[in-house]
């Protein structure tokens, strides 16, 4: 729990007004299920138009194969799409799952089932959660080479707080099932 049990002492994503802090997110976006291309760029769109959200990159689209799906699943296209926000963590998870949800993301239903679009939240400056349904960093981004592969290529320095640098992440999870789509370019900005 990343709540204090002391009222007194207020959480930094609480905070309000020019207290704000800004800060860097890596949000992850995939989809292996209908118009995938269009699916990524339409949840590009929607964090770019998302107040106090600004795009600042995204990533190469790649073509990679579902991990821990059910068998059958399509391969998924991945990016990464790095952004500044005041927003709390709380709120970029909600914006994160409603964007899933218009482009029909079912939430109910088997683990890792084939989907639309996913829109995971990887990073958020250095905070910390270990809430039921947010954790931060990603719990599982530093095994997941469709996450490190595109985040490299947008930040050679990047590290996932208490994980390391995510050029070293690559080197132990390698590049397996993880194909640059060069004819599929996402538009930011």
């Amino acid at each position: 729990m990343t709540e204090s049990p002391n009222p007194n002492i207020v959480d930094a994503d609480s905070l309000t007004g020019e207290m704000h802090p800004i800060r860097r997110a890596v949000i992850s976006i995939g989809s292996n299920l209908g118009e995938r291309r269009n699916n990524l760029q339409g949840a590009v769109n929607t964090l770019a138009d998302t107040p106090e959200v600004w795009v600042t990159g995204v990533s190469p689209v790649y073509e990679t194969e579902p991990v821990d799906a059910p068998e059958g699943s399509k391969d998924f296209l991945n990016a990464i799409v790095l952004l500044d926000t005041t927003l709390s963590a709380r709120t970029l998870l909600d914006r994160a799952q409603a964007v899933e949800s218009a482009y029909g993301r079912d939430h109910g239903g088997e683990r890792n089932a084939p989907r639309t679009l996913d829109v995971d939240l990887i990073v958020l400056g250095d905070r910390r959660a270990d809430d039921e349904d947010l954790v931060l960093p990603h719990p599982r981004a530093g095994e997941r080479a469709f996450v490190l592969v595109p985040w490299l290529d947008l930040e050679p320095d990047a590290e996932i707080p208490g994980v390391g640098a995510v050029a070293d992440l690559v080197e132990k999870t390698g590049r397996g099932g993880v194909t640059p789509r060069e004819d599929i370019e996402l538009e930011f900005g």
